[in-house]
């Protein structure tokens, strides 16, 4: 039977694909269109190719010092890699053909200096070229990602020192529960940027770890200098196991693990904005630059900015879910799977890089009503406040909280604010109620009753800001 014509999607790749490989030797024919399209990697990781480059000429350096090279050589490909990340930064990824990005950059140094570009690859495999690539590539992007943290960290921190002297209710279950101040509010959403920051700082560490020299699993067969590119690269450590190395993408999910713990912790802030935005609380309202208004009903002014953050949240856990989804069923060594990692990693960072300024700037121009946030407070709010009282006097807590319940129900039922009971009412639950209640003071006495460290009293939250001024001030990596 004769064999039927070859389908468009079975067919060999474009000769420009084609024309620079770093494999295909035992191949008679090159890869179909299909394979070529889902095995090209460049649209995603063309954006490595500054990393590419100078773990290129850490590797040049190396395998001068072990005697591949000439002097010449040496010199003559530390050039033409200096011009290949010319024709980068001038655009020369856009639009190529190539496989990735080490082939692209491979390619272009044949194009500048000739076979001797044919060198530059002993001793090295993609293996270990891409996961050192990625490694220099995250270090970058942590950093500004710290930096970014730091900027809406400090801008909460400044905006809850201008509103320590605002109370309004503080809420549990979605309750009011107790007054406090509304720098203090703030404050609870600045310390998770803290431990953000630290989680950050500690993956640095083991991103930090320099895979370069580890060929395709076994090792290079060159002995080259692996604390000397560790030092060029400005790596921490090297791995000490090359087939761990490889294969190893603990860094991008720990990295991820923190990107959607950021996103997270945006998303409760951004939730309890969106609520005090909103007509029926009307605590806060957004500037003009970051609301937006509707198509339809002109009296709108939605905010958008902290929906979206919310919603972005869910995007950074599917990237964290899709990568350790991806990690969980491999061996050993590297796997074209990982391949993966790259657009989850990117997307990642791009999508906080996107959520952090634009919360940074809602934050910064966000107005506070005062006189919302003191009217919304309620007598009911001083509930413990009574029961504090009683055990003063000497009645056991779970007793007091019981009559003071029994206050609350009493007040519910006369229709009257908890700290207008009558005095012969409470003292028919309990003697020391009458007395509690004349003693409760103002919402200010209230709020500093609650002066343990931590607690929104003035000392306390001038405290906060003093250790958040200090954790905020310090950027970059390290």
């Amino acid at each position: 039977m004769a064999r039927p014509p070859e389908t468009e999607s079975h067919t060999t790749a474009p000769s420009p694909a084609a024309a620079h490989q770093m494999w295909g030797g035992r191949f008679t024919l090159g890869p179909s269109q299909a394979l070529d399209a889902l095995n090209r990697s460049l649209p995603v990781d063309h954006r490595l190719w500054p990393q590419d480059v100078a773990a290129s000429k850490a590797w040049v350096h190396a395998l001068g010092r072990v005697g591949v090279l000439t002097p010449a050589e040496e010199t003559q490909l530390l050039d033409g890699l200096d011009h290949v990340a010319e024709r980068l930064a001038d655009g020369a990824a856009v639009g190529a053909a190539d496989e990735d990005v080490h082939t692209l950059v491979e390619r272009l140094l044949y194009e500048e200096v000739g076979a001797v570009a044919g060198k530059l690859h002993t001793g090295r495999s993609r293996n270990d070229q891409v996961a050192t690539d990625l490694r220099l590539w995250t270090l970058d992007a942590i950093d500004q990602i710290d930096r970014e943290l730091a900027l809406l960290g400090r801008s909460l921190t400044a905006r809850a020192a201008e509103g320590i002297d605002l109370l309004l209710p503080g809420y549990t279950h979605g309750q009011r529960a107790q007054p406090v101040r509304w720098g203090y509010v703030l404050l609870a959403h600045a310390w998770p940027l803290v431990r953000d920051r630290q989680r950050f700082a500690d993956a640095r560490r083991r991103v930090a770890e320099l895979p370069l020299g580890s060929g395709a699993l076994a090792g290079s067969g060159f002995a080259v200098d692996r604390v000397l590119l560790k030092e060029a690269l400005g790596f921490r450590s090297v791995s000490a196991n090359a087939l761990d190395a490889t294969g190893d993408r603990d860094f991008v999910a720990e990295v991820a693990f923190a990107l959607a713990l950021v996103g997270t912790h945006l998303s409760r802030l951004a939730a309890e904005l969106v609520l005090y935005s909103s007509a029926e609380f009307g605590f806060v309202r957004l500037g003009d630059e970051f609301s937006t208004g509707s198509s339809l009903l002109p009296q709108k002014r939605n905010p958008d900015v902290f929906e979206l953050a919310r919603a972005k949240s869910g995007r950074l856990l599917g990237d964290l879910v899709a990568l350790l989804t991806t990690l969980k069923g491999l061996p050993a060594g590297y796997s074209k799977d990982l391949q993966e990692d790259k657009a989850l990693l990117f997307d990642a960072f791009d999508t906080l890089g996107l959520v952090l300024p634009a919360t940074t700037g809602a934050i910064e121009t966000l107005s506070v009503d005062a006189d919302r946030m003191r009217a919304a407070l309620d007598a009911s709010l001083r509930a413990t406040d009574l029961a504090d009282l009683l055990v003063e006097s000497g009645v056991p807590f779970r007793e007091s909280h019981r009559l003071v319940g029994r206050l609350v129900r009493e007040a519910e039922h006369a229709g009257v604010p908890l700290d207008r009971v009558p005095g012969p009412v409470a003292a028919a639950i309990h003697p020391g109620l009458g007395a509690a209640l004349a003693q409760l003071g103002t919402w200010e006495d209230s709020v500093e009753s609650r002066a343990t460290p931590g607690g929104a009293s003035r000392a306390s939250v001038l405290s906060q800001l003093e250790s958040l001024r200090a954790a905020f001030a310090a950027t970059g990596g390290s």
